[in-house]
């Protein structure tokens, strides 16, 4: 019987320290496989790494350095990383950091909500902390999950012990994201209100829970100054499984197979199951937070802006299906382990690590094009960028020319100090990066209209629409669209609602 049920199981068995090292081992390959590690966001956090050191050498004019208490863990290590082993190092450590923590509190909170060791998962595990969020670049929201997981996991069978190690760890998820805090939060008080309550109340925590997502909705839908993006892809893409659905459209499969063996395992557990009508009810807590988790996703917004002075929050019921993601492992994870499901899901990792290899070769063959051509720029030359992914690819990579920058130029469209969510922040007039959000947006986009006081200004893009590598650059005119020339995308990746 699960421990949902049965809170006085053994511990499940220590782990292994060679497999432990093994696992880690295979598990930073793809940190090191290429140059760089192509993950969206990321080449945006290493560019403003850089512009950090140089605000605190008085080199960056119009920039400024802000204390902040949420969403920034990640970028601290890569600040502090850098500062004793150089930029380039410094990203494959903080990143191999996050990849650790995120498989092995995965690992650990299925281990605490299972009473057992689920390696027959590992590889499923391994699919999941490369999936879309980490190649989106989320890093500090990526980060926070999983310290969230591993404070969950301290918490889950109440011991005092427990409860005061994932009380000192909370600060820590929150300063990496507040997304991550709330889901400790929130999960945390369900589990604990969960066993507290008699079997004829448990019903009100996912009942209200939902309703306060519900009010929620309502809140920003009707807020005069708030605009909102609803999604509209089908509610199957909200299940999880769209997690592994990182670049093209042959990564549509491996949704397909996941959900398929996750299914089919349960059947099979199911009906080999000596207590049927006790199957469910045993899993009653995970299958709550399954579903509690799928349907926030369908209630809450995709996009949010709430101050027309900041960002956008992007990608909101897109990121909150990696929870969901999470808490259906964890269901998995409570099932009696088979061979072949370690089997299925080893094939199934391995075409989709072979499948990631070859798109961030390509991705990392457009930023080797990118740095020739800014290494040969004097210092400070200002530039903007419009690059794109192949229109097949769900991820948008507008970031490859930020880490070629690195030494070289000034990234005009920079989006995160306009944006007033990170720690590097504009004044307007500055050289360095743009003070607007919505100029930021258009300069990325290519439909920023150039102006006289911008010049001299350089553009660089995609050259050939028939080989996406071939990187060109150019001068920019007074009056016309930075995007007129080079390659587009068929839909404008900038706040789509259906990623």
């Amino acid at each position: 019987m699960p421990p949902a049920k049965n809170q006085n199981l053994a511990a499940p068995k220590k782990l292994s320290a060679p497999r432990f090292l093994l696992i880690s081992i295979l598990l930073l390959v793809p940190c090191f496989w290429h140059r760089h590690i192509e993950a969206g966001d990321l080449g945006s956090h290493v560019y403003n790494a850089w512009l950090a050191q140089l605000i605190t050498q008085h080199k960056a004019p119009g920039l400024f350095l802000v204390q902040q208490y949420d969403n920034v863990l990640f970028d601290l290590i890569l600040f502090y990383a850098a500062k004793l082993i150089g930029l380039p190092l410094a990203e494959k450590v903080a990143v191999s950091i996050c990849v650790l923590v995120f498989f092995w509190a995965l690992f650990a909170f299925a281990r605490a909500v299972s009473g057992n060791n689920p390696w027959f998962l590992a590889p499923a595990f391994g699919m999941l902390t490369y999936g879309y969020i980490f190649h989106m670049g989320f890093l500090n929201y990526y980060l926070s999950l999983g310290l969230a997981c591993i404070g969950l996991s301290l918490i889950w069978h109440a011991s005092r012990i427990g409860l005061l190690l994932a009380a000192i760890l909370a600060p820590v998820v929150l300063l990496a994201h507040p997304l991550g805090f709330l889901l400790f939060l929130g999960v945390a008080f369900y589990r604990l209100l969960h066993r507290k309550l008699s079997d004829h109340w448990k019903w009100s925590i996912p009942v209200g829970a939902v309703a306060i997502c519900m009010a929620a909705r309502i809140f920003v839908a009707h807020h005069k100054t708030y605009e909102v993006e609803w999604r509209e892809a089908p509610l199957y893409t909200l299940t999880g499984a769209s997690q592994f659905h990182v670049f093209g459209e042959r990564y549509a499969y491996f949704t397909a197979l996941i959900g398929t063996i996750a299914v089919l395992s349960v059947l099979l557990a199911f009906l080999a199951s000596p207590r049927r009508s006790g199957f469910l009810r045993d899993r009653r807590l995970l299958l709550e937070l399954y579903l509690v988790s799928f349907l926030t996703t369908v209630i809450l917004p995709e996009n949010l802006h709430a101050d027309p002075t900041r960002g956008w929050v992007g990608a909101l019921a897109t990121r909150l299906t990696l929870v969901t993601a999470i808490f259906g492992l964890a269901f998995l994870a409570s099932l009696p382990p088979r061979f072949w499901h370690l089997a299925a899901y080893s094939a199934v990792a391995a075409f989709f690590f072979a499948f990631i290899y070859q798109d961030t070769a390509l991705l990392n063959c457009m930023e080797d094009n990118t740095r020739r051509l800014t290494e040969r720029l004097p210092f400070g030359t200002r530039t903007l960028s419009t690059i794109f992914a192949p229109n097949d690819f769900r991820t948008i990579y507008l970031h490859i020319p930020d880490r070629a920058c690195i030494g070289h130029c000034w990234l005009v469209s920079n989006y995160e100090p306009s944006t007033r969510q990170f720690r590097v922040r504009v004044t307007a007039g500055s050289p360095v990066v743009t003070a607007s959000v919505d100029d930021s947006e258009d300069m990325q986009s290519g439909t920023y209209d150039v102006q006289e006081e911008d010049l001299p200004l350089k553009q660089i893009y995609q050259c050939d629409a028939r080989d996406l590598t071939q990187i060109c650059i150019r001068d920019l005119a007074e009056d016309e669209k930075n995007g007129r020339l080079g390659y587009h995308p068929v839909h404008n990746p900038f706040f789509s609602q259906n990623p």
